[in-house]
């Protein structure tokens, strides 16, 4: 399984980064990759959630979320088109007002292609992902 580890600062609260990465429905609004984002079972600190997502092709699948609020949100794969496993998450780190978010991605597809392969592809969005992220928090928090 190829995972690529990424850290980030955001101009928020932990509080606040919290809330971007849990409002699941509104991802499509500002990750452009994201056609559509539904929550299929809500329970305390745990939701299913099946993702509509165009990377070459249009692909859905569907993982089960676990978060603990401030600071964790961590997610594995149930089921769907291309992956044949998937976890990952964000952990959140308080730095006086701002947010250290370390994001964390771990993935094998249902067809044989190469780890380092597979690594290129979970890394080739980051940085317009993060950027997404970082505009989410100016648009909603003015920072």
């Amino acid at each position: 399984m190829a995972q690529v580890n990424h850290v980030e600062v955001f101009n928020c609260t932990t509080e606040e980064f919290f809330n971007i990465l849990v409002d699941y429905e509104k991802y499509p609004e500002f990750l452009k990759d994201v056609k559509s984002c539904t929550v299929t079972e809500n329970a305390s600190g745990e939701k299913r959630v099946e993702y509509k997502i165009t990377v070459v092709k249009e692909i859905t699948y569907t993982n089960r979320h676990f978060e603990t609020r401030p600071t964790e949100v961590k997610w594995m794969f149930e089921k769907g088109d291309l992956f044949k496993s998937m976890k990952g998450g964000w952990k959140l780190e308080d730095m006086n007002g701002k947010t250290k978010a370390t994001y964390v991605i771990a993935a094998e597809f249902g067809i044989f292609v190469p780890g380092m392969i597979i690594k290129t592809v979970l890394s080739a969005n980051l940085p317009a992902m993060m950027q997404s992220y970082h505009k989410r928090v100016k648009d909603l928090y003015g920072k």
